[in-house]
């Protein structure tokens, strides 16, 4: 008698492969400056692309700072709470 092997369902597949996002979020509270400090202190960016975050941090509400495995964004989160900055993670395609 054969065993009968489970398959995973496609959208498993899909949902494991999805990466996930951290999104820093506007507050009244931290300066535009503080917060681009952030993103290059900490995530490294230059300092371009630290300003051009923080702009759509400001100007959007919202800006998605960093994309990978879940474990690595929810370090990501914990470290912006640490800096003062409100932070969530969510999956890429949610």
């Amino acid at each position: 008698m054969s065993q009968a092997i489970a398959s995973p369902d496609l959208d498993e597949l899909v949902a494991l492969s999805t990466p996930w996002i951290t999104i820093v979020w506007n507050d009244p509270v931290n300066l535009q400056q503080y917060v681009s400090w952030v993103f290059r202190s900490y995530f490294g960016y230059p300092a371009a692309e630290a300003e051009r975050l923080m702009l759509l941090v400001h100007n959007e509400g919202k800006a998605v700072v960093a994309t990978g495995g879940r474990e690595e964004m929810e370090r990501h989160v914990d470290a912006m709470h640490d800096f003062g900055l409100w932070a969530t993670l969510t999956r890429a395609d949610a």
